[in-house]
């Protein structure tokens, strides 16, 4: 699949399905229910595409299944039984409370040795199995933000709200004594934005710990309340609203030789983002990127771990908008001088290489295109794999970029979107991928002078083969500026008749960081739909800009108006219905979730007339009251943004509903607070318009298990009532 011939190849791959739709064997005939769609369904599994676990031994591939591990021949495929289940067990001499259930888990962390790491109920051991016996093991029983080194076998963790570190030898150390709700150790800070996603970071050495220390006293509590009790009892949760004070983190650096912490000296911390945390190779200098709350001035500094004390700025990026540092500094592993930074100066994410005093040596990959991950390094090859949107912007594959020539070489077969995963040495790595129209496939990649060669290890069979499938077609429209691609989703019901006309509903998200379009299976078309158009209704999805891996034009065309932009290309795909035949434009709805709950009640208020029915679900309602990370980053505050809060709160579109509609809301929502809701009710009750309301008692901002089977009955039942 190429640029030019995406559309061609798109109608022929839905020509093709509608054919087989239309022949497959009468054996075919099997309906899904939720049980069978939905993650939280008692059958899902058995639907998902067949996988299989692998992990890497140094350049050794491995193959962990629930009661085997097997070594697998990355140039034949050939498996070995390395040991099973039975063997971990009686190894480690297991009984009831320390006994391993299944191998899936397995890490192998040192790639000369024969050591394998697992998870027990109450703890986590390293059993050496060449001499049958555990070497490590540590309790888990109370922790969380558990994070252990391979080079010390020292863990770090947090129990009762305070950090310990437990040594390779066992011994305990205590970081802190203040912790509290207030006062939070070794977890992730700023709402898990900038790319945040723990709050412990180990030096190469394993002798010293940099964490994360959040004060969010200062933080008003929003009042969750626990209903389960006898009495309810006030479960407050530090919501730092936009535009209001934000909690104040500092960065400590334990170290387990003096068993002393010293705070890296960034001077106040009043209204900034520390985020990115990498250490130097030889663990001597931490890496952050520093933030100024208006989120428009990056700097990537330098300071001595030992003393704290900062040593440079390294490198400044500032915008007219914001700056959205993502990703750590990687040095190169054979150039201790030289490092790989991530940045979308240019208006697109790619790679830069810097040198130890912040200057540019060079930049490493350039285009109308984005880097979408770094996978990491080949060593003999000096070159740096990497994952990106090259070939088109629906796919993602996989490319050893040369540090040198920057020549870049394809590593995978040119379609769909791969994922993958590389040895220790970087000269191996197994990939996993889909097209639209192949579930999964599993592949070794031996990469050599740039030369890779592929040995396939699981194509997996459909696993929907004996039920009536439904039609995925995929498209482009241009935007509203007339100019940008948008890319489209359509899933029909199987027995599709052009002659008839289709109830259909729009599907949204459209924010920040989320794409619902793209080249994987069924094109990453989600259950739900499937069940939508079994029960006759079509099914249409738009990536509208603002949402992500287009580049930052595309991103920042919604910057200071959430939902405004984001609607204009919605609409362009109505248009686009329009010219449909077979869509019944008198029966259209719109649903979506989270920032597709904003759009849901975006579109059916702004255009009443033709949205008859929709379903938000966890809906932002006005972006006052949403977080201050993400929502000041995209809408400023409002006290420097009062138009743009103002055009985009739904607070006054309450009287211009029209159609039905029905808000759903998790009862303990911690992402979009209830209070964006019910202050959406109250204004319709006062304008006299009337939505209708649902609430999970105990659910956050998405519903969990089985409860998820009965939302998404519930939004389809919705549908079947007022839109069918």
């Amino acid at each position: 699949m190429t640029m030019n011939n995406i559309k061609q190849w798109a109608h022929y791959v839905a020509s093709i399905l509608l054919f087989t739709a239309m022949t497959a064997p009468m054996s075919a005939q099997k309906l899904f229910t939720l049980e069978d769609l939905n993650f939280g369904g008692t059958n899902f599994h058995n639907l998902r595409p067949e996988n299989i676990f692998l992990t890497w031994w140094g350049d050794q591939l491995i193959q962990t299944d629930v009661e085997e591990c097997y070594t697998i021949d990355t140039k034949t495929g050939k498996k070995t039984l390395l040991f099973t289940l039975d063997d971990i067990n009686k190894w480690a001499g297991s009984d009831d409370d320390h006994y391993v259930r299944q191998l899936t888990n397995a890490t192998f962390p040192y790639p000369n040795e024969k050591l394998v790491m697992l998870g027990f109920k109450k703890s986590v051991i390293l059993l050496d199995f060449g001499k049958k016996k555990i070497v490590w093991q540590d309790s888990i029983s109370g922790q969380t933000a558990y994070d252990w080194n391979k080079t010390s076998r020292a863990t770090a963790y947090v129990e009762d709200d305070q950090l310990f570190i437990a040594d390779g030898q066992g011994r305990k150390h205590q970081l802190s004594t203040d912790g509290s709700r207030e006062i939070v150790y070794g977890q992730s800070v700023h709402r898990n934005e900038f790319g945040i996603d723990k709050g412990t970071f180990w030096s190469p050495d394993g002798q010293h710990l940099a964490f994360y220390r959040m004060d969010q006293s200062m933080v008003t509590d929003y009042p969750q309340v626990d209903i389960f009790p006898r009495s309810a009892s006030y479960e407050p949760d530090k919501y730092p609203m936009a535009g209001m004070t934000s909690h104040k983190v500092t960065v400590g650096v334990y170290d387990l030789g003096t068993q002393k912490t010293v705070y890296l000296q960034t001077g106040d911390p009043t209204n900034r983002y520390f985020t990115n945390i990498a250490w130097s190779p030889d663990s001597k200098t931490i890496y952050m990127f520093e933030l100024n709350r208006e989120q428009n001035d990056c700097r990537l500094v330098s300071y001595d771990a030992t003393t704290g004390a900062k040593k440079a700025e390294l490198y400044r990026e500032t915008s007219d908008k914001y700056v959205e540092p993502l990703h750590p500094i990687q040095f190169l592993p054979w150039d201790s001088n030289l490092f790989v930074m991530q940045s979308q100066r240019d208006g697109y994410n790619h790679l830069y290489l810097y040198n130890k005093k912040g200057e540019m040596v060079k930049q490493l990959t350039k285009g109308v295109w984005v880097v979408m991950d770094v996978l990491g390094f080949n060593q003999k090859d000096k070159s740096i794999i990497i994952a990106s949107n090259e070939k088109h912007a629906l796919q993602s594959n996989l490319y050893a970029v040369n540090i040198k020539t920057l020549k870049r070489t394809l590593l995978d077969n040119g379609e769909g979107v791969h994922w993958g995963k590389l040895s220790s040495s970087g000269t191996k790595l197994y990939e996993k991928y889909s097209t639209p129209t192949t579930p999964n496939t599993v592949n070794a990649i031996e990469i050599s002078n740039f030369k890779p060669r592929t040995s396939n290890l699981l194509t997996a069979e459909d696993p929907w083969k004996d039920y009536v499938q439904p039609i995925f077609e995929s498209g482009s429209i241009k935007a509203a500026d007339g100019m940008t691609d948008l890319y489209w989703r359509m899933v029909k019901p199987h027995d599709f008749d052009i002659t008839k006309k289709y109830p259909t509903v729009v599907y949204v998200y459209g924010g920040p960081h989320a794409h619902n379009v793209d080249a994987s299976w069924h094109w990453a078309s989600r259950s739900w739909e499937t069940y939508m158009a079994q029960k006759g209704y079509i099914v249409f999805i738009l990536d509208n800009r603002g949402s992500e891996n287009r580049g930052l034009d595309f991103e920042q065309a919604t910057f200071h108006q959430l939902g405004q932009i984001e609607m204009q290309d919605q609409m362009k795909g109505v248009e686009y219905l329009r010219t449909l035949p077979y869509i019944d434009m008198n029966r259209l709805g719109v649903h979506g979730w989270s920032f597709g709950g904003f759009m849901t009640i975006s579109l059916i208020t702004n255009y009443p007339d033709v949205f008859k029915v929709g379903v938000a679900g966890g809906p932002v309602i006005d972006w006052k009251w949403y977080e201050v990370m993400y929502g000041e980053r995209y809408m400023g505050t409002p006290q420097n943004n009062p138009e743009g809060y103002a055009k985009t709160s739904l607070i006054n579109k309450a009287k211009d509903l029209k159609g039905k509609l029905q808000i759903i809301t998790g009862y303990n929502d911690n992402t979009v607070v209830p209070q964006h809701c019910l202050s959406f009710l109250d204004a319709c009750i006062k304008a006299g318009t009337q939505p209708d309301f649902f609430a999970y008692p105990g659910e956050e901002h998405n519903m969990r298990g089985h409860a998820s089977v009965h939302l998404h009955e519930r939004i389809t039942q919705y549908f079947e009532d007022y839109l069918k």
